[in-house]
């Protein structure tokens, strides 16, 4: 399941190439406008390609969750490729990053006590 509630706060989203990533981080978005005060954990690790218009749906999640909420965001499994488009974008600045989806949901229950 892509979009999975991994906890009763934390939302876990397991992202796939296009056209399954604009599913995916639309629901993610439909869910966290919904249902706000819940940290975000984005996986990357099934992905090796981001469009322009999945970065900035992936501001407007980083806006909700982070900005308005408060909440914790944390993006994780960055390949290679996909790191190189952060990097040149510099949003590597803007998000915050885990190695894996272990330590991007340890880092959300650290965040949290």
């Amino acid at each position: 399941m892509p979009v999975q509630d991994w906890s009763d706060n934390v939302l876990l989203v397991e992202f796939q190439d296009d056209p399954a990533f604009t599913d995916d981080i639309n629901s993610a978005l439909e869910i966290i406008e919904n249902q706000a005060q819940r940290d975000v954990v984005l996986n990357f690790a099934d992905v090796s390609f981001l469009n322009s218009s999945n970065i900035a749906k992936l501001l407007k999640l980083r806006k909700l969750v982070a900005v308005n909420q408060q909440r914790k965001l944390i993006l994780c499994g960055i390949g290679t490729h996909i790191w190189g488009v952060f990097l040149v974008t510099g949003l590597d600045k803007v998000f915050e990053f885990a190695d894996d989806v272990a330590s991007g949901l340890a880092s959300v229950q650290m965040g949290r006590q």
